[in-house]
């Protein structure tokens, strides 16, 4: 399976059948059913891009596991003290969690640096340009959940909606990762890691229009 020619066709078939799923039932009036599924869906991604990136080398492995800690500790201090994203707390839709952070949001911070790493190695070949560009990506689909995550039980804002130091943290911390990745990591796949990403483009701005 690991070498099958139909792999890279199948996990996209797949990813896209998850958001189309998704979707359709969202629009169907089954938010509360779909959403939180969400460590179904997220669980899936990050297993399917070890399956097409691979995360098969020592370096590539460290680096994934720098993106999960990192994510983690910013996550838990910026719960903790608000002073990174702003003042903020998880729902319970992206399930267990450590010191009020879901251990999904964790991987979700590794799948995007890889995912983003992979796309923005197309758009430049100059190291510094990657890092920007795969750091704006990231914070792109950031903008894209923050209107829908308090309504998913993602995470909750005081005020409701984040402040811009929420966005500049981001984009900070997903450079710093972005560095590393670009000194560490060998781009080995695209086409899985833009159809995920787009995907997940795809998904948020869907429910946009739709809620």
């Amino acid at each position: 399976m690991l070498n099958h020619p139909l792999r890279k066709p199948f996990s996209i078939f797949l990813i896209w059948l998850f958001v189309g799923s998704a979707l359709i039932g969202i629009a169907l009036g089954q938010v509360d059913w779909f959403i939180p599924k969400t460590p179904v869906n997220q669980t899936l991604g990050a297993l399917l891009l070890f399956l097409n990136f691979p995360i098969d080398g020592r370096k590539k492995m460290l680096v994934w596991l720098l993106a999960f800690v990192v994510g983690m500790v910013v996550e838990i201090v910026g719960v903790r003290t608000g002073l990174l994203f702003g003042e903020y707390y998880y729902g319970d839709n992206f399930g267990w969690k450590l010191m009020g952070v879901p251990y999904l949001i964790g991987v979700y911070w590794a799948v995007l640096v890889f995912l983003t790493g992979a796309l923005a190695s197309r758009l430049s070949k100059h190291a510094l340009l990657r890092i920007l560009f795969g750091a704006a990506l990231m914070v792109a689909l950031d903008v894209l959940i923050e209107p829908l995550a308090h309504r998913f039980d993602f995470w909750h804002f005081t005020g409701g909606m984040p402040p811009l130091q929420n966005y500049t943290t981001w984009f900070v911390v997903a450079a710093g990762l972005h560095a590393v990745f670009v000194r560490f990591v060998e781009v080995t796949d695209f086409w899985y890691s833009f159809h995920h990403y787009l995907s997940q483009i795809a998904f948020f701005a869907g429910c946009l229009l739709l809620l």
